[in-house]
Parts: structure tokens; C-alpha cells; sequence
């Protein structure tokens, strides 16, 4: 960042940056500072390079923060910066691209330094660094702006004010990044943070009164997807020698002081970062959304404004009017939207984001839910399911709760079965050349059940599974016969499970019991009762189907009286004799049918006579029970989860930056 630089590792030896860093005072019209941030360079997208960027910043950091109380450098630095973005606007209208290319390169500088300041520092001492004065070595002069507050305040006007443009894209990249770097202190916290200073600046009246149009910013820049311009080319001419970015500069800046630095040396291959990380200020952009929207509430329960414009925010389409109570709204094209929300499941945070959404804001839910193009939404979801090995379990939570809010409406659970979909590449249990949308959510779930039990063993996920079955079950039409055949082998599998716990149980009575035995029957008696409680409502769940839809489902009949002996063990049990009932009569009744037309019939002989029973069963012949209907709560609370969960994925996807695990305490490594 500096004369002559081409490596990371020759940072502490550049001079430029020794004298910003030393204990000379430098004034902010010296020559000096146009010089310093005449620099060209490939901003880090991958960890590693980040890495090493930062390990080689450090060092650099320190001696600063040792010299700049006497010397009030830093600030100067910012002060340089902040006196451009006042032009920034202006220079974008008149294609100014080296005025652009100048800020973006203290920002960057700014960035790189808070982030070792914020590691190293609390925010009362971090405001301290940007307090110091070159006037006077050594004070704090506090009659003067509050710096800090400036800086951030310039961000946000920064990334509402400046239009994305490929001669923009770096500045606005280094702005969203350097606000994600302000609010990192809650990283190194394991309580949550509920006040502090970076939040007053964002809840004072100067950076609120522009949430609407940051919340809108950050979601355009998720929608539209930019791919980062191909380095430098923007600015630069490439030498066609292959030699690197090294470029004559404009009148102004003193021409062959400084030559290139990018991470792998001069002559590293332009666009490699790129490919890994093609989206760069998009996936930024998301992250800072998310941390915004799930800041804590400020004192006297005064609301998050950021999470209400993400609850509130209208479609361009709706015409009808505001209300005046709703603070923070705006509209933006839902179309849009939920295009790039289908396109980017496979990551973590566009996934947190459809939650936010559909859980928050009703505008966005009622959309979805209206759609008739669904499948682009729920495949990449249940997508997400299928493949729960390689997932983290927050990532499944997040999939799994889409699905039960989705579950909540009776029109989606009517549409998707209508919806045929061909070739399920990804499913490979089976070859579904052609299968409903419905029927495959409920392989996906069912499987998903079917992991947990083997392996993860957690209740929350089979609860969650469960209730978006049983809110699908009335609606269930023409399941297919692979998804009606798993319904019922779910069912084996609990049974099974239910037989061996008994037996442990009884076994466990009737053996010799020590002094150290006294918790064995407990556990034996915990674990039965959760399992009975998970049969009880694939009952519920195969009785609400044939109670509402029986004559819409002749592969599930089929598959009922198949292993219609599972069903025998349960008929006297007290938990389940009540809903038992339903299907004595279901398997009575279609087994008589088939008694009566003969032996030795074919599958698609049993099949017709199954078609015809199911019209001939009277409705009242089965009991009504009360309709199944689950809604998801949030727990109390939900910053406890949602923060540390956010700040993972900051921590494990934002671009261009990497921290040292040893500091942070926000959540473990494991749960990262």
C-alpha cells in the first residue's frame, strides 16, 4: 500500500506507510497524502489472502496506535477521506475516476487499520484514536466533530448516494465492508450487545432518518448480483506485457512513485479472486442487512428501525397507500426480489433472508405465497434438506422453519400439488422422472426425520418436521407411490424403534438393579415417551389424509393395507386407540373389497378396486378429529439464537475478511 510495493510482506518496509504510522505529525495539506493513497490494488476476496493481508497489517497497527496520540495521524487519515466523499457523488456524474479511485484507497487503508484497532481495543478507547489532534500532541481536544460518528454517518450516505457503477463498485464494496468492520465489536463479546457506541451513532436521528433508503440499497445490491469489475481495468489500461497493473498517473500525482500491489505478487492472474468470490458486494451487502435488521432493540423498547423497514417494506405493483404509523417504509419490486432470493438458497444468509421475510414482513409473505411459479422457491429449499450431511444445522433450522411458515397456508399446500415437476437430478435415493411438488416435499421431510433419528437426535428437528407434515396432511392429493410408500415406512421405522426402547424398558425391570441403576428406567421411560409421541402424530397425520382426502389418495390406501399388520400392536394401546379407530375402519372396509373380488390379483387390479372403494366409502364412517395446525413462534428471546448465528456467517462468509479465532466469544468455532 505504498512506493514500490508488489508483496504483502514488504508492508512494514514501505516507506510511506512507516511515516504514517511513526511519530511525526502529518499535515493534512501536505503533499504526503496524495501520494499515500495513490496506490492500485486487488482487494482480498478469499481468507487466505485476507490472512495474510492482515497479519502483515498488525504489526503496522500497533506502532499507530502507540505514535498517533502524540502524532493524530489516524485521524487526518479519515479526515482525508471524509473531505473527498463530499465529492464522490459529483465525481461518479463526471466520470472522475481517479478522485473515486483515491477514496476508495484511504477507506481501504481506514478499514485494514479499524480492523486490527477493534481487536486490540474497546470502543471508548477506539473513539480516543479518532479524537487525538495534530495540534496538540498528546490530548484529546473533545470541542471538536466527533470523528467516529462522521465516519460512520459518511458510510451511510456513502452507500445510499453513490450509484453502482463498475468506476463506483470498489468504493461502495469498501463502504458496506468497513460498516460490517464498526459493528464487529459484538464478536469479541459473548453476552449480547445492547448499547454502545457504533449503535447510538446508527440510532441517532442523522443516520436513521436514511434507514429506508439503506435497507432499500443493501437489498438492491443483493437483487441486482453485480459481478466485480475485472481489477483495475476500469481505471487502468493492462500492460500487455503481462507485467501487472503499472500505469502512468494523471497530472497531479507524481508519476513512477508507486507500482502495483496485489496479494500474489505483480504478475498474480487478474480475475482470480473474482471466481472465487464473484459477488462480492452483493453477499457484503446481505450480511450488513442481516446485522442491522437483528440489532437489539434500544432502551425504553424503542424498535430497531432497520428491522422495521425489512418488516414493512411494500411492492413497487402496490399502489395503495402508506400508514402514517408504519416509520421507515418503502417499496422496492418484489418480482425482483424474490427472483435473486430463488437464484441464491444454496448460501446461508440468502436463506436467513427468505426467513426474515416470510416470518416479518406480511407484504413479502402474502407475494410469495401468491406466486404460481412456487417450485423456483421450494425446490431449492427441500434441496437444502436432502443434502443435511454437508449443511450446518442452523442452515437446516432455517430451511425447515421456510417450510412449516409455508405450511401454514392452505392455498400452498393445495397449489403444490398441482405443480408436476420432471427429472430430480438431486434426488438419488430414486429416479423421479416425474413427480408433484408436494409429493416431493414430503419425501424430502421424511428423510430429513429419518436422518435425525439415526444420527442427530434432536427434537426441535423432528417437531418442526412433523408439523409441517401434519400441516400439509388434509390438503395431500395423488401422492405418489414412492412418497406414500415412505409415509408408511416411516411409520415401520418408529415402530420398530417402539418395540426395541419397550424391550430395553422390560428388560431393565427384570433384571438384578445395583445402587448406580436408579436412572436406567427414567431414561428407558423418557425415551418411549418421546417416541410415542412421534407415532402418535404420524397417525394423526395418516388419519387426517384419509379423513379429508381419502378418495385424492388410493397410493397411500395401497401402501396401508400393504403393511397393514404394523398397525395391529397399536389398535390397544391406550396412547393412540382414539385415532386408531379411522384406520381399523379404512383397512377393514378396503380389505373386505379385496376379499370379495378374488385371489391372486394383480397390482393394477387392487389398485381399481381400491379407485372404487374409495367412492363408495360413506363420509361419516370415519370420526372427524380436530383439523391439524401448526404455526411457528419465534422462541423469546430470538437474539440469543439469531446474533450469534448472523455473526457467524459473517465471520465464515464475508469477503476480504478473515479474524484470528483466538479472540472470539461470541460462539464457539464448532458452532461456526
Amino acid at each position: 500500500m505504498g512506493a514500490n510495493t508488489s508483496q504483502v510482506s514488504d508492508l512494514c518496509e514501505n516507506q510511506s506507510l512507516r511515516t504514517l504510522i511513526g511519530t511525526e505529525s502529518i499535515s493534512e495539506n501536505d503533499p504526503f497524502w496524495n501520494q499515500l493513497i495513490s496506490f492500485t490494488f486487488i482487494s482480498p476476496t478469499s481468507s487466505g489472502d485476507s490472512k495474510l493481508l492482515e497479519e502483515a497489517v498488525i504489526p503496522l497497527a500497533k506502532i499507530l496506535i502507540e505514535n498517533n496520540p502524540r502524532t493524530g495521524n489516524f485521524g487526518a487519515l479519515v479526515r482525508i477521506f471524509l473531505g473527498r466523499t463530499k465529492e464522490l457523488k459529483i465525481s461518479t456524474e463526471c466520470q472522475d475516476q481517479l478522485f473515486i479511485w483515491q477514496a476508495h484507497n484511504a477507506l481501504f487503508m481506514i478499514r485494514c487499520l479499524l480492523k486490527v484497532f477493534i481487536s486490540e481495543m474497546t470502543e471508548e478507547e477506539l473513539h480516543q484514536q479518532f479524537s487525538y489532534q495534530e495540534r496538540a500532541p498528546g490530548s484529546c481536544d473533545t470541542g471538536r466533530e466527533d470523528l467516529l460518528e462522521e465516519l460512520m454517518c459518511n458510510l451511510v450516505h456513502l452507500v445510499v448516494e453513490v450509484p453502482l457503477l463498475d468506476i463506483t463498485y470498489s468504493i461502495l464494496f469498501e463502504a458496506v465492508t468497513t460498516m460490517l468492520v464498526l459493528l464487529s465489536y459484538q464478536l469479541f463479546h459473548k453476552e449480547i450487545l445492547r448499547d454502545g457506541l457504533i449503535y447510538q451513532y446508527l440510532m441517532k436521528e442523522r443516520c436513521v432518518s436514511l434507514t429506508s433508503r439503506l435497507v432499500k440499497t443493501l437489498l438492491y445490491n443483493f437483487i441486482r448480483q453485480e459481478k466485480c469489475p475485472p481489477p483495475a481495468t476500469h481505471i487502468f489500461d493492462q500492460q500487455s506485457d503481462g507485467g501487472g497493473l503499472l500505469y502512468g498517473l494523471a497530472s497531479g500525482v507524481a508519476s513512477g512513485l508507486w507500482s502495483v500491489f496485489t496479494l500474489g505478487g505483480a504478475s498474480s492472474k487478474p480475475g482470480l479472486e473474482q471466481e472465487q468470490n464473484p459477488l462480492p458486494l452483493s453477499n457484503q451487502s446481505l450480511l450488513l442487512l442481516l446485522v442491522l435488521a437483528n440489532l437489539t432493540d434500544g432502551p425504553n423498547d424503542c424498535p430497531n428501525p432497520y428491522r422495521q423497514a425489512v418488516t414493512c417494506f411494500k411492492n413497487t405493483q402496490d399502489t395503495s397507500s402508506i400508514p402514517t404509523e408504519q416509520h421507515h417504509t418503502f417499496q422496492i419490486n418484489f418480482n425482483s426480489l424474490y427472483t435473486a432470493l430463488c437464484e441464491q438458497q444454496r448460501s446461508d444468509q440468502a436463506t436467513l433472508l427468505l426467513y426474515t421475510l416470510l416470518h416479518q414482513n406480511t407484504n413479502m409473505r402474502n407475494y410469495m405465497l401468491s406466486r404460481t411459479d412456487m417450485e423456483n422457491l421450494v425446490v431449492p429449499i427441500l434441496e437444502i434438506l436432502y443434502h443435511v450431511e454437508d449443511r450446518n444445522s442452523h442452515h437446516v433450522y432455517m430451511a425447515l422453519i421456510i417450510l412449516l411458515i409455508l405450511t401454514e397456508d392452505d392455498t400452498f399446500n393445495r397449489s403444490i400439488h398441482e405443480v408436476v415437476l420432471k427429472n430430480i437430478t438431486w434426488y438419488s435415493e430414486r429416479q423421479l422422472t416425474e413427480i408433484s411438488l408436494g409429493s416431493l416435499l414430503i419425501l424430502v421431510v421424511i428423510r430429513t426425520i429419518q436422518y435425525n433419528m439415526t444420527r442427530t437426535r434432536d427434537k426441535y428437528l423432528h417437531t418442526n418436521c412433523l408439523a409441517a407434515l401434519a400441516n400439509m396432511s388434509a390438503q395431500f392429493r395423488c401422492l405418489h407411490q414412492y412418497a406414500a410408500q415412505r409415509i408408511i415406512s416411516l411409520f415401520a421405522l418408529l415402530s420398530k424403534k417402539h418395540n426395541k426402547v419397550l424391550e430395553q424398558a422390560t428388560q431393565s425391570l427384570r433384571g438384578p438393579r445395583g445402587a448406580d441403576d436408579s436412572s436406567v428406567l427414567p431414561d428407558y421411560a423418557q425415551d418411549l415417551n418421546v417416541i410415542e409421541e412421534v407415532i402418535r402424530m404420524m397417525l394423526e397425520i395418516i388419519n387426517s389424509c384419509l379423513s379429508n382426502s381419502l378418495h385424492h389418495n388410493p397410493n397411500l390406501v395401497y401402501a396401508l393395507l400393504y403393511k397393514r399388520e404394523l398397525f395391529e400392536q397399536f389398535r390397544t394401546h391406550p396412547s393412540f386407540q382414539d385415532i386408531m379407530q379411522n384406520l381399523d375402519t379404512v383397512i377393514g372396509f378396503f380389505s373386505q373389497r379385496l376379499e370379495a373380488a378374488g385371489t391372486d390379483l394383480s397390482v393394477e387390479r387392487v389398485q381399481e378396486v381400491i379407485m372404487k372403494g374409495a367412492q363408495a366409502l360413506p363420509n361419516d364412517r370415519l370420526k372427524k378429529f380436530p383439523e391439524l395446525k401448526f404455526k411457528y413462534v419465534e422462541e423469546d428471546q430470538p437474539e440469543d439464537f439469531f446474533i450469534p448465528y448472523v455473526w457467524s456467517l459473517v465471520f465464515n462468509s464475508g469477503v476480504g475478511l478473515h479474524w484470528s479465532t483466538t479472540n472470539i466469544q461470541l460462539f464457539s468455532m464448532d458452532s461456526a
